[in-house]
């Protein structure tokens, strides 16, 4: 596991995030890069694969209008999906493998997150809202 740690750790110091925690023990780190609108991503080294995770609103009331929205928008998003939590939280969510992963497919998925946010955030802001 420790392979898979640090290679992912040396991965995101290259790239600029700011890792805010870090747990060998439970293969978990928590990153941020503001400028790009990542806040708090989730990554956990679960072997075989890494996982990626953002929340990016609470549900406050269904509206199959909002479920159907992100459904469609899943379709653009070119890496990682929304995807509703039993506690009814919106989270952006990834997997990777991580035998065969490389910085540029790391790199891809969380451009793929900033690009999401950056692109839906009127909408994101507004279902976080209702």
């Amino acid at each position: 596991m420790d392979i898979h740690f640090n290679k992912v750790r040396d991965y995101l110091l290259d790239l600029d995030y700011t890792i805010s925690l870090e747990n060998e023990e439970t293969g978990v780190f928590v990153i941020n890069k503001e400028d790009d609108g990542i806040n708090n991503l989730v990554i956990g080294c679960s072997d075989p694969i890494l996982i990626l995770e953002q929340h990016i609103f609470d549900v406050k009331a269904d509206s199959m209008e909002m479920y159907k929205t992100l459904l469609q928008k899943n379709r653009d998003i070119v890496h990682g999906a929304f995807v509703l939590s039993e506690s009814n939280k919106v989270i952006f969510r990834d997997t990777l493998q991580l035998e065969n992963l490389d910085q540029n497919e790391l790199e891809g998925s969380i451009n793929s997150l900033s690009l999401l946010l950056s692109e839906f955030s009127d909408e994101i802001i507004a279902f976080s809202k209702n």
